[in-house]
């Protein structure tokens, strides 16, 4: 998913770079998707292979779900079946995500909405998952520039 989402090719529209945040619009079916990336600023776990690291948040109002603030986290492997991811901010803010393949999402808009107000407020974000082999992960992501990058796709893609 990650070369395909940030390598959309010649629809691809960059609205800027907010410290390690990456913000960029693209078409999807014709219709605006606004979208902020970043990789992970420090991965640990005793893997031998593993793939990017990323987490974004996408805009698609135009869906019949109104999709905003829409939280994906790509692990760089496969997820092991019917476990969890957990998210904490700050040290005091947990959130859980379910897997699904080498993805994990939050389960409801509602979810997605207080990830990211954790994330425009915090500093530091750590993301813990299990491989489908039982291999341990632990992400960091510094947050610094994610609000930056958020109001701009908030701005490109009409969303409060």
């Amino acid at each position: 998913m990650l070369g395909a989402t940030i390598a959309q090719g010649a629809n691809e529209t960059g609205l800027g770079t907010f410290r390690n945040w990456e913000a960029y619009t693209f078409k999807e079916r014709g219709k605006t998707v606004c979208a902020i990336w970043a990789s992970a600023n420090k991965s640990e776990g005793k893997y031998t292979k593993r793939g990017e690291v990323v987490m974004f948040v996408s805009h698609r109002p135009w869906t019949r779900q109104k999709r905003v603030h829409e939280v994906s986290f790509e692990a760089g492997y496969r997820f092991k079946p019917d476990s969890v991811v957990t998210i904490t901010i700050d040290v005091e803010k947990k959130f859980t995500l379910f897997t699904e393949a080498e993805t994990a999402w939050n389960n409801t808009a509602q979810d997605d909405a207080a990830l990211v107000k954790a994330m425009r407020a915090g500093k530091i974000m750590v993301i813990q998952g299990v491989s489908r082999r039982g291999t341990k992960t632990r992400d960091t992501f510094e947050l610094f520039g994610f609000t930056a990058a958020h109001n701009a796709i908030n701005k490109a893609c009409r969303v409060k």
